[in-house]
């Protein structure tokens, strides 16, 4: 989140101007106007573009008012949210296929719907931006790879998605109750918790939505516009309060009596193959004087977060085997809090081209109930850059990570403008049945 970044004091310069202007342009170029793709809907989309932005043949740059990445970003935002591209009918069904030991590839991207001249369009892009590693998986392939998607690193706030799928099963079976409340499972912790905090419930806890305000163990959150503590009433009011997701952690191994590592091995990473997983890389931390609730941090490759985002639009079902309820999976993608709702208010990312509202701890796209690609998205997101985003319309996973640390004195990171720039252009290289045109 860039609001993350901000707190954390961990903002990520941009490159120079010119730099991320002509990658820019050649990167909309490409998807726009590659040679050899069929260009009658991008054609409108240029023609409409071109009074507002004149793209220039010799320096390839860029000329319009305000800041060039929003001002592109908005247009590709609003072509996409109006089916301005090709995005009348949903991705064909295809048989579905899964990796085996490694991810197989498309022998060509247009066999699955996407035009590789478009992706490889992409490229410059990235290497203006601080991506470390990117896959895009189309009906189960891999259609696009950047960097070295096998680095394992900090997962972030991704953690938290993560942790919500595996809640599906023990919901199931009963071992979670979702409307336990706290006082019924002996909460507590560092200086108490109110009796008013003490009646929000489990479900509370994963929508982020609990009224409890009090300190987490570990920062990077919007705590710092919390209202005060017994203010409000649970499942009333939402906040993006890490006190809820890790409080969450806690009540998963208070009903089911697993560690949450042990859990996340045998239950996912086993069974859907990860190739990069190890046990001994995953540990809790956080300042255990501020709360005794502490963050349940993982680290994973960019491949193994694509299998994630693979199991998820796979309705939890891998390779027959149902992993995750599916009732479960559209349960914790569904939009519990529209972006209108979603609090502080400077969260709701109007104006940086992005209309993520909440589900149970996945950010889910406020498409209200609209045709396009966005139709049913949902997306893990966590800072500095990490994200895991499923576009069910269009068959499509998208993994993207940074991993964190300092190049030339300056943070690491990928912003949320950046990445839904990154996301826009992916969008835009799905031709569907005229790839073959």
């Amino acid at each position: 989140m860039v609001a993350f970044l901000r707190r954390d004091r961990q903002v990520a310069r941009f490159p120079p101007r010119r730099d991320r202007q002509v990658a820019l342009t050649r990167s909309l170029r490409g998807a726009l106007i590659a040679p050899g793709v069929s260009p009658g809907i991008p054609i409108i989309f240029y023609e409409r573009l071109a009074p507002l932005v004149e793209i220039s043949e010799r320096d390839l740059t860029v000329r319009a008012s305000g800041d060039r990445l929003a001002f592109m970003l908005r247009v590709l935002l609003l072509f996409a949210l109006s089916g301005g591209f090709v995005f009348a009918q949903k991705a064909s069904p295809a048989p579905s296929v899964f990796p085996q030991k490694t991810w197989a590839t498309a022998p060509h991207a247009e066999d699955v719907g996407f035009s590789s001249k478009r992706l490889a369009a992409l490229k410059p892009y990235l290497e203006t931006v601080d991506t470390t590693a990117m896959m895009v998986i189309a009906g189960g392939r891999v259609v696009f790879s950047y960097g070295d998607v096998s680095t394992v690193s900090y997962l972030a706030s991704c953690r938290k998605s993560i942790l919500a799928m595996l809640y599906g099963k023990y919901v199931a079976s009963g071992q979670i109750q979702l409307n336990k409340t706290l006082r019924e499972l002996e909460f507590n912790d560092v200086g108490g918790l109110l009796p008013k905090e003490l009646d929000a419930t489990v479900e509370d806890l994963i929508t982020a939505r609990s009224g409890v305000f009090h300190p987490a163990s570990n920062g990077g959150d919007a705590s710092d516009s919390a209202p005060p503590r017994g203010s409000q009433t649970h499942g009333t009011y939402q906040l993006y309060n890490n006190w809820d997701f890790n409080a969450a952690g806690t009540a998963f191994e208070k009903m089911t009596g697993r560690d949450i590592y042990d859990a996340l091995q045998k239950d996912l990473a086993e069974p859907i193959g990860m190739q990069d997983f190890d046990r001994s890389k995953h540990s809790k931390s956080g300042d255990p004087t501020r709360s005794t609730h502490l963050a349940y941090h993982m680290n994973f490759s960019t491949r193994d977060m694509a299998r994630f985002g693979y199991l998820m639009l796979r309705q939890g079902n891998w390779n027959g085997q149902q992993l995750i309820p599916k009732e479960w999976t559209k349960r914790i993608t569904s939009l519990v809090t529209p972006i209108y709702e979603i609090n502080p208010p400077s969260w709701r990312e109007y104006a940086k081209g992005s209309v993520w509202g909440y589900g149970y701890m996945w950010w889910v796209w406020d498409d209200h109930h609209r045709q396009g690609p966005f139709e049913g998205a949902y997306s893990a997101r966590g800072a500095f850059g990490q994200f895991i985003t499923v576009l069910p319309a269009l068959d499509l996973v998208i993994a993207h990570k940074t991993v964190p640390g300092e190049t030339n004195g300056r943070s690491r990171a990928v912003t949320d403008i950046e990445y839904q720039t990154i996301l826009m252009h992916t969008v835009a290289a799905y031709c569907g049945k005229a790839c073959a045109n």
